[in-house]
């Protein structure tokens, strides 16, 4: 392996420790507008600038917003619809007089005003089927808000510690152009004093090329990292970002058994699901009801008159309670019920894939966690090696026991 691999393992290694210290390091956050957004941020401030500018975040509030007008309208139903009514007609009209030989001018005018009111005595427990299914709907829609946010977070702190680590290898890569340039000019001296050759120093000088070649791709990569981030926290160019002051990893402070029972019992996605099936179960109870009659109470109050004035004028009430059942329409209450049974079936299988998921996350991010750690201690073991190897090489290239290739492949 060579010394620029294993560096680049190094920086890599870095990268670790904060992701590893990312999830558990916090600090003061400085409230921002979108538009107000600095050059540089900290990991918190960007946390929260993410939440604020967010669009996926934005449509599953608007979401949440939308339930809970669905529930209100749910409520609603259990009241009655009350309309208030009001008319007036100007109308003229000329008739002949044959006592006076003449066409007389008059007008046929009139006025009205109701008040009526209908309400719904029993739909067959449809109402009550709709407001459990709202409810459910909201527990939903704030599930999934939550599992958005927890979404937002971790793409933020992606898009951060992603920024940091390509600046680490632009470093790196900075590091590796420096030993080439230091390779070249001890190549030169030995070429000067006859003790090289001009291979050496040709091997040299591509060795150099290449470095500044890797060097140019991660400076590219470190602005794309950089407008990456300021795009997720709603900055129109690239921010760089402030590294936390601790970014060791620290234990976890819960057993894996415990990890699985708290992700089931929190995790938004689980809690979704079982919302999504409540849901579900309301709609196949609503579906069902239709095999039930609807009874219908209504009464209304109306006044008319030829004049504009309340006074005098003709008023009458009417009261009126019905009733309806459909004895066949073509089948679509079999079919809504087959429909919402269905998809009841498809939701508890959801629910059940989510619980499962959960189980198989959890379990991923320990293993990848307990190899990462492992993982850094390899590498600095391996980097330590190396920078030896190194070291030894040049000193013997120097003495002309070795040559140049073995301090390249170093």
């Amino acid at each position: 392996m060579t010394v620029g691999a294993l560096v680049r393992s190094r920086a890599g290694t870095s990268c670790v420790f904060m992701m590893a210290a990312a999830a558990a390091w916090g600090g003061p956050v400085a409230a921002q507008e979108p538009g107000a957004v600095a050059d540089s941020v900290g990991l918190g401030e960007a946390l929260e600038l993410a939440l604020i500018v967010s669009p996926a975040l934005a449509q599953s509030t608007a979401s949440l917003s939308q339930a809970d007008g669905s529930r209100r309208m749910a409520w609603g139903s259990f009241l009655p619809n009350v309309n208030l009514s009001s008319g007036a007609s100007v109308q003229s009209s000329s008739q002949f007089d044959p006592g006076t030989q003449r066409v007389v001018s008059g007008s046929s005018d009139s006025y009205n005003a109701g008040l009526s009111a209908n309400y719904q005595i029993f739909q067959g427990g449809r109402r009550f089927n709709e407001l459990d299914r709202s409810s459910a709907g909201i527990l939903e829609a704030e599930a999934r808000l939550e599992d958005q946010r927890f979404s937002v977070l971790l793409q933020t702190r992606t898009f951060f510690m992603n920024a940091l680590r390509q600046d680490e290898l632009v470093r790196v890569a900075e590091g590796s152009v420096s030993r080439a340039e230091e390779s070249l000019d001890i190549t030169r001296r030995r070429v000067q004093v006859g003790t090289g050759t001009r291979s050496d120093s040709l091997r040299t000088r591509l060795e150099l090329a290449n470095a500044r070649q890797a060097l140019l791709q991660a400076r590219n990569q470190l602005r794309a990292s950089r407008f990456a981030l300021g795009r997720q926290i709603g900055a129109d160019g690239p921010v760089v970002p402030l590294p936390p002051g601790n970014l060791d990893p620290a234990p976890l402070a819960l057993r894996e058994v415990e990890l699985v029972e708290l992700a089931q019992s929190v995790s938004p996605a689980v809690r979704a699901a079982e919302a999504a099936a409540s849901v579900a179960d309301a709609s196949v109870g609503s579906a069902r009801a239709s095999y039930l009659p609807n009874i219908n109470l209504s009464s209304g109050y109306t006044w008319a008159n030829n004049q504009a004035s309340f006074d005098g004028g003709n008023t009458s009430w009417n009261f009126r309670l019905s009733g309806s059942y459909p004895l066949f329409n073509g089948f679509q209450r079999e079919e809504q019920v087959s429909q919402a049974s269905e998809s009841r079936r498809v939701a508890r299988l959801q629910e059940e894939d989510a619980r499962r998921g959960v189980r198989q996350d959890v379990d991923a991010a320990l293993r990848t966690l307990e190899t990462q750690e492992q993982a850094i201690e390899i590498a600095r073991e391996a980097v330590a090696v190396a920078e030896e190897d190194l070291r030894l090489n040049r000193e013997r290239y120097r003495v002309g026991v070795a040559t140049i290739l073995d301090v390249i492949t170093s």
